[in-house]
């Protein structure tokens, strides 16, 4: 499922990188704010495209595991399965 996950992830980070990171620069391994310099506030924007994309919730005290593009995939995919 990961494999269908990826793109659709990978399109909603897109629109919040600085102007100076390439979207190519974005792999699973990319940690969002070391990385891919995304900010806070674009973050919780991210937070809330992926509820919107997927159809699932996110708990505040679940964000810390957003960190990298691959822990992003696997909450996401832990919260499908419970659907």
């Amino acid at each position: 499922m990961s494999q269908d996950i990826y793109p659709k992830l990978k399109e909603i980070i897109k629109p919040y990188l600085p102007e100076d990171v390439n979207p190519d620069a974005i792999s699973p391994e990319s940690h969002l704010v070391t990385d891919l310099n995304i900010n806070s506030t674009h973050l919780v924007d991210i937070v809330l495209d992926v509820e919107d994309a997927f159809d699932i919730t996110i708990e505040d005290d679940e964000l810390d595991k957003m960190e990298t593009v691959n822990a992003s995939i696997s909450l996401i995919e832990q919260k499908l399965a419970m659907r």
